[in-house]
């Protein structure tokens, strides 16, 4: 046997092993939070906010966790959405032929996207202090937004690249600006790809609790403006597992198991939508 033959079986079996290694840890994780979370599971827990005595094993549900991570997650999405797609598509469009710049800009983004997210929120604790603001939805939808900038911007960067250079000079001889080149042409040619971008960035905004656990501050009740405190699924499911009661952490589970049917959705909708979308341009309805 030839060293590239060797090598091309090596790394096909090493790829191979690698994928049925990270299913095995998702199917353990997941039946893990079913086995555990299932027995607890009531349809109180998704439509009651805590009552008194919930964290001593009482009656009560996580409705005010669940609402508040909607609020908190869609807020900063909605955030992140206004800055990452500009600036998205001005690297790709108006910065095109500076390479360098390029390269240094994606690099920045990359470790910003690496950095833990319990850094952000540490940033965003400084942050508060220094403009007088209250732990609040307010100032967890502005720490979730930073955060899930850098992903989104570099997912949707990702996607703006695949789309070939000629579509750009077409569009310039028949006289469209770079604005409109980048909102009418390339936005829309890559609206599947930035939809997944989003979804992505509103996973990581609803599964994380680190950047919230000093900004969004936390409470039973469901939040009636910005500016009060709001319960998110991620500290709800961590203050639960902190409990020394038995029932109260098998609700923990229960709770992850909600989490993860929310993200799960989000997931689906989101390649629903992209699939509608490539279906309906293919079919030059619009």
């Amino acid at each position: 046997m030839n060293k590239k033959l060797f090598e091309e079986k090596f790394f096909k079996y090493l790829t191979r092993l690698t994928t049925w290694l990270l299913f095995v840890v998702l199917g353990w994780i997941i039946a893990t939070i079913l086995y555990r979370g299932i027995p607890a599971m009531s349809w109180d827990m998704i439509t009651k906010v805590p009552q008194g005595g919930f964290y001593f094993g009482k009656e009560g549900g996580v409705l005010n966790a669940i609402i508040g991570s909607f609020y908190l997650a869609g807020g900063a999405t909605l955030c992140a959405i206004v800055v990452s797609l500009p600036v998205a598509l001005f690297m790709n469009i108006h910065m095109i032929k500076h390479r360098k710049t390029l390269i240094r800009i994606r690099l920045l983004l990359d470790i910003l996207w690496g950095v833990p997210a319990i850094v952000y929120g540490a940033f965003g604790f400084t942050l508060m202090l220094f403009i007088g603001l209250r732990a609040s939805l307010l100032a967890g939808i502005i720490t979730v937004a930073i955060m899930i900038c850098p992903i989104m911007i570099r997912a949707m960067d990702e996607v703006l690249r695949t789309i070939p250079r000629g579509l750009m000079e077409a569009s310039y001889s028949l006289g469209s600006t770079q604005t409109e080149t980048a909102f009418k042409i390339y936005a829309r040619k890559a609206l599947p790809g930035l939809t997944t971008a989003i979804l992505l960035a509103l996973g990581k905004g609803v599964g994380d609790a680190a950047a919230v656990l000093f900004t969004a501050g936390f409470t039973d009740y469901i939040p009636e403006n910005l500016l009060q405190p709001t319960a998110t699924l991620p500290l709800s499911i961590f203050f639960q597992l902190s409990s020394p009661i038995e029932a109260v952490r098998e609700r923990a589970y229960a709770a992850a198991i909600i989490l993860t049917i929310l993200i799960l959705l989000f997931s689906l909708t989101g390649r629903g939508i992209s699939t509608l979308y490539k279906k309906y341009t293919a079919n030059g309805t619009d």
